[in-house]
């Protein structure tokens, strides 16, 4: 184990294979077979719960649109706010973690998590209901990275790229998972059924986070005064962006204007951020890094991807909806969809090579 210093930005003295990847990633010690399938297990339960959440909502909106007395185009706002504040939040979790370390970042969100998921039960209307959803989604994002850094030390040094996807498609299992029993939860309480299921999913995370915490990593202090001008214009943009392509499918252009001034206000603020960032010696977005050919070809293949796959879990079960099916209705093609994504998974694991990343 490396030596402890009092002064917590100092470097840890690492052996060779315990050093951390990357800044901000847990160290990889040697682990004993028992302790690595409890890395494992928790890495897969901090992933579905912070995607069951979303899940268990968007697999109700129908129901959830009634006991809000909403129309179709108010209760949409739900998702999108999730996903609005998910894809802001990451701009800062990356450096949260480098300079306040895995500690803060896991228990800290989980607590959040946990108090998040507390209010949820005394919503009584949509505003309250919409400002919990985008608590939500920024907490849901440090799960999601959380998930992954169980799984790697799930894992040997050999397997890693094994780990990495198991914590990045693991939170995938939770949209069928989702439409398998949440119907039965809303008999409990109603809509509150839901989020007594959440909340104790939340508190077993977080015991078993508390439990079972993950080693040591090196910290920095890496924020700067201009990383939150960025944020300030990027996050908006996104979530401006966001906005549109939720809404835009449902709201008509010329009878809700804010469709345009939105889209126009998101190219605004995202090019003067872009031009921000290009320009910084250190900056939060590494703006010709990102718009390199290598990465630019592998965005548009992770595009592909989600397209592909949101077929099922969306525009299937969307259609099905719309032609007046409910979710027990759907409960065998939730099943199949569950067990697509399993073989997904186990498949790329049994395929992955090392040698061959460049393979499509």
């Amino acid at each position: 184990m490396p030596r402890r210093h009092a002064n917590p930005y100092v470097p840890h003295d690492w052996a060779p294979h315990e050093k951390p990847a990357i800044l901000g990633s847990p160290s990889t010690p040697i682990h004993s077979t028992p302790k690595r399938i409890a890395y494992g297990i928790v890495g897969l339960l901090v992933c579905l719960t912070g995607a069951l959440g979303n899940a268990v909502v968007t697999a109700n909106l129908q129901l959830l649109q009634g006991t809000f007395a909403a129309w179709s185009t108010e209760i949409a706002w739900l998702p999108a706010v999730y996903v609005m504040t998910n894809v802001s939040i990451n701009l800062l979790l990356v450096k949260f973690r480098q300079q306040f370390g895995l500690r803060a970042f896991t228990e800290g969100f989980l607590v959040l998590y946990v108090l998040v998921t507390f209010f949820h039960l005394f919503v009584n209307d949509l505003s309250s209901a919409l400002m919990v959803r985008a608590a939500h989604g920024m907490v849901a994002a440090a799960l999601s990275s959380l998930g992954i850094y169980y799984q790697v030390q799930a894992w040997p040094a050999r397997h890693r790229l094994k780990a990495l996807t198991i914590g990045i498609t693991g939170s995938s299992l939770a949209i069928p998972l989702a439409r398998l029993f949440s119907t039965e939860l809303l008999q409990i309480d109603e809509w509150r059924g839901l989020y007594f299921f959440e909340l104790g999913l939340a508190l077993v995370s977080l015991a078993c986070v508390i439990a079972l915490k993950l080693p040591p990593s090196d910290r920095k202090k890496v924020f700067e005064k201009k990383d939150f001008i960025t944020f300030f214009l990027l996050a908006p943009g996104m979530a401006l962006v966001t906005a549109v392509l939720s809404l835009g499918r449902l709201d008509w252009w010329f009878e809700a204007p804010w469709i345009g001034w939105a889209l126009a206000g998101a190219v605004v603020l995202i090019v003067s951020a872009i031009a921000f960032e290009h320009n910084r010696s250190n900056p939060l977005l590494n703006i010709k890094w990102l718009s390199s050919g290598s990465i630019l070809r592998l965005g548009l293949i992770m595009l592909l991807i989600r397209i592909v796959l949101a077929e099922q879990n969306t525009g299937v079960i969307g259609w099905l909806q719309y032609v007046g099916l409910q979710n027990e209705q759907m409960t065998n093609l939730a099943w199949s969809i569950f067990a697509g994504i399993v073989c997904g998974i186990v498949a790329s694991c049994l395929t992955l090579n090392p040698q061959r990343l460049y393979w499509p």
